[in-house]
């Protein structure tokens, strides 16, 4: 079994990615608490990447890093590489978008996740981009999820992702996607 470093602080997105790769043979671990990573990047994969291979250098273990975010088309794709920082807590990011938006009739948004998994000498072994597209609705619903979930609605499911079930959002989100391109790759990766 490989030891794979995933480039966070959160407990939360470690277990999330646990379940992602139940069917591999990594053994996931949080980053050292003392190794932080800027993110300078102009877009979620170039912070991808600057994570991943930051933390794999510096731990010399294999590292895996996502970024990712909410892009408004009427809004010029902000929040952006932003979401997370566009207000203090979800409730208040989610007001200061529905207000930035207003009644703006252009509704369109898409989810998307960069993920990056590098070597331990820090170099760039496998990228994968995962894009949910969808539209802002005026006011929140559903109850489950985190984040802009409550205002994010996605036609193909004709519900937000608070109201899918974890496992209809594991399967159609931005997240989920780009875990369904790396998986193959990662997979083939244990054998080496």
């Amino acid at each position: 079994m490989k030891t794979l470093v995933v480039a966070t602080g959160n407990p939360g997105k470690l277990k999330e990615m646990q379940r992602y790769l139940a069917q591999t043979d990594w053994a996931l671990e949080l980053k050292p608490p003392e190794l932080d990573v800027e993110e300078t990047g102009s877009s979620f994969l170039e912070n991808a990447r600057l994570k991943a291979c930051q933390v794999a250098a510096a731990t010399g273990e294999w590292a895996i890093a996502d970024d990712s975010g909410l892009s408004v088309q009427a809004l010029d794709g902000a929040p952006g590489i932003y979401s997370a920082r566009y207000g203090r807590d979800d409730h208040h990011r989610i007001d200061r978008l529905l207000r930035e938006l207003g009644p703006n009739p252009d509704r369109r948004a898409e989810f998307v996740c960069a993920m990056v998994l590098a070597r331990p000498d820090g170099s760039i072994a496998l990228e994968a981009e995962g894009i949910c597209p969808g539209e802002i609705l005026p006011s929140p619903r559903g109850t489950e999820g985190f984040g802009y979930d409550p205002i994010f609605f996605v036609p193909e499911a004709n519900r937000t992702f608070a109201e899918m079930t974890a496992a209809q959002k594991h399967q159609l989100s931005h997240r989920g996607r780009a875990f369904a391109l790396l998986l193959p790759q990662l997979q083939a990766l244990e054998n080496t």
